[in-house]
């Protein structure tokens, strides 16, 4: 039988290739808007359906939670969906959008696979196996290659690179205030794909983000720990779930950013 890490990567692949056809025709997409102010198309929905139907066929006891449909079933392992994160760049042509699948098994993340159809590249982690990226050829993957956080940076934030997440118009007012301690002694860095990914690869020390719920931190949370790195909400809790979370290459430098995102006013000093 398939396993669960393959099944994922499937699944995922089939919602990358619904959600790729959108996105070459996104003159005939009718951007709604939802109770909380995000971006929803028929784009988002039809990616979810195309990611139920596969995992639904080849795991029919299993529960399926996606960002546009809600939960179906209840069982002690759950798949966790979210169809298109960024649908905001989606629709305005931006390809840093990506498609998030995850399994959960008694409350533990077990698998996650993440996307980036526009780009062709995948990033994809099992509990206990590491991280992985790959390049998307065909509908299947290749020059697949084992990824790790940067070990060799100083421990400190000071100059540390940091990638905020959503992009930067769309931060609202508060959050800049609550991130600002953060991004007052590091060095905010644009991204090219999405930067929890960038912190798996090396690429960035630190990654925040400022909203999300349990879809949009469930895979990325897995592969930036499988790749040696830490994620947290910012209230220090590790299980992926609703509000602002951090994304960090160490466990010292994760400390150290969650004190100032949450500490005193002077902490910035202490941090170094």
């Amino acid at each position: 039988m398939e396993n669960d890490l393959l099944l994922a990567r499937r699944a995922a692949l089939a919602g990358a290739a619904v959600g790729l056809r959108y996105f070459a025709d996104l003159a005939r997409l009718s951007p709604e808007h939802k109770s909380d102010g995000s971006v929803v198309t028929e784009a988002d929905r039809a990616v979810e359906a195309a990611i139920r139907a596969v995992l639904t066929e080849a795991r029919p006891d299993d529960a399926v939670l996606g960002e546009e449909a809600g939960q179906v079933g209840q069982a002690s392992r759950r798949w966790i969906v979210d169809p298109i994160d960024g649908t905001a760049q989606f629709v305005v042509g931006d390809d840093r959008w990506l498609v998030l699948v995850a399994l959960e098994e008694a409350g533990e993340i077990v698998v996650g696979v993440a996307v980036v159809p526009a780009q062709a590249k995948i990033w994809w982690a099992g509990r206990g196996g590491g991280a992985y990226e790959a390049d998307i050829a065909e509908g299947g993957v290749r020059d697949e290659r084992q990824i790790s956080v940067d070990r060799t940076a100083p421990e400190r934030l000071s100059g540390s690179r940091l990638g905020v997440v959503p992009v930067d118009d769309q931060v609202f007012p508060a959050e800049r205030e609550m991130i600002a301690p953060l991004c007052a002694v590091t060095s905010p860095s644009p991204w090219r794909r999405h930067a929890a990914l960038l912190v798996a690869r090396g690429e960035l020390d630190l990654a925040v983000q400022t909203r999300g719920q349990v879809w949009d931190f469930a895979a990325t949370s897995l592969i930036v720990t499988e790749a040696g790195g830490r994620y947290s909400g910012f209230d220090g809790r590790t299980r992926p779930g609703p509000g602002p979370a951090l994304f960090a290459r160490s466990d010292a430098l994760h400390a150290a950013a969650l004190r100032l995102l949450d500490g005193p006013p002077d902490a910035a000093a202490a941090a170094g």
